[in-house]
């Protein structure tokens, strides 16, 4: 009898938290910044995997942690705490790590950031990442040696770029494996693009050979030279989840990818004089899917126990066809030891 009366209580208390994240943020939310709200949290809701928004202005419940160190894979930057994913993204990175070292890719992939725990805004580094859809991959194999907890806070990103030309890649760091590596991050079904620096897609469309019908998920933007950036579709069943317009179709070594070598993309915008300065405002809470409040405010999942081969965890609720490349020149990016307190897949993932 007691046990029930204390199933009951337990059951009344959480709903109450339920019902006081779903009325919205707390006073004190309403104050801080999003990013320091989901970036405070060490651990994720205890809750289904749910992507909820979209890629740069959401959140995610549910999340599992991708181990620090895999056969194929290290996770990097561990001080950062963003090794989190939605399950099939998860998934995926393990997949993708054992065939990039098909391919030769090292002893396969050093995985950058994925999402915090929650999802939501970040303290630093990106604008998405936020609905644990998304994953950077480093222009660096994995090492045969593993690398340290030190040296993966410390080792340098190589850039892929020849820094003394515009845009343009070395040729003494890209190779045809890098390529391959990219489409093959491309060819998955469940991946939606695969973001790269202009001067890589630039390389692609002008050496690519294999089938070109995939190019067109590999897509230009800043940055992405020292890593390219992975990025998967909604899930099924996900009804939270905003999707992003597909791709266009073809290729994409066109007059979209001439422009970024044109001065517009690169030129400082041009102040207006007679406009008073205005403090850019910090996405807050509220700017956020109302879900998000009750993603915050939900129970941790912590993790009891764990057979890292694969098998059950118990968790308990604690508080709060080749075609000639195109030219593009004519029309011009002693690890720690899991705790009990990292949730892992469950049951591990393509064990």
């Amino acid at each position: 009898m007691a046990s029930i009366s204390r199933s009951i209580i337990l059951q009344a208390v959480a709903t109450a938290l339920l019902c006081t994240a779903l009325a919205g943020p707390s006073a004190a939310q309403e104050g801080t910044p999003a990013k320091q709200l989901f970036g405070g949290v060490a651990l994720p809701s205890k809750a289904d995997p749910q992507p909820v928004g979209f890629y740069a202005k959401g959140c995610m419940s549910g999340a599992v942690a991708l181990p620090t160190d895999g056969p194929t894979w290290q996770a990097m930057r561990l001080s950062r705490n963003r090794r989190w994913g939605n399950p099939q993204m998860i998934t995926l990175l393990e997949q993708f790590s054992r065939d990039a070292a098909k391919l030769g890719w090292g002893s396969g992939i050093l995985v950058g950031d994925i999402s915090q725990p929650r999802g939501g805004p970040m303290l630093s580094g990106h604008s998405s990442h936020q609905i644990g859809l998304d994953a950077d991959v480093w222009f660096t194999p994995k090492p045969n040696q593993p690398l340290s907890p030190q040296e993966r806070e410390s080792m340098p990103f190589t850039s892929m770029l020849d820094k003394s030309k515009f845009l343009t890649v070395d040729p003494k760091r890209w190779t045809p494996t890098h390529a391959r590596v990219v489409m093959q991050a491309a060819s998955y079904p469940q991946v939606e693009r695969v973001f790269v620096n202009p001067a890589i897609k630039k390389k692609l469309c002008d050496t690519w050979t294999g089938d070109r019908s995939l190019l067109g998920k590999v897509r230009p933007i800043y940055g992405h030279d020292e890593h390219f950036h992975i990025r998967i579709h909604c899930p099924a069943g996900a009804s939270g989840c905003q999707k992003q317009a597909p791709v266009t179709a073809g290729d994409g070594c066109d007059k979209s990818l001439a422009w970024w070598f044109t001065k517009e993309p690169w030129a400082a915008p041009k102040p207006d004089p007679n406009r008073k300065p205005v403090k850019p405002r910090p996405v807050m809470l509220s700017d956020l899917p109302k879900a998000c409040a009750a993603v915050l405010s939900a129970p941790a999942r912590r993790e009891e126990e764990a057979t890292f081969g694969g098998g059950a965890m118990a968790f308990t609720s604690q508080p709060a066809s080749a075609t000639p490349p195109s030219n593009i020149e004519a029309i011009i990016n002693d690890p720690p030891v899991p705790t009990a307190e990292i949730p892992l897949p469950t049951p591990r993932p393509l064990q």
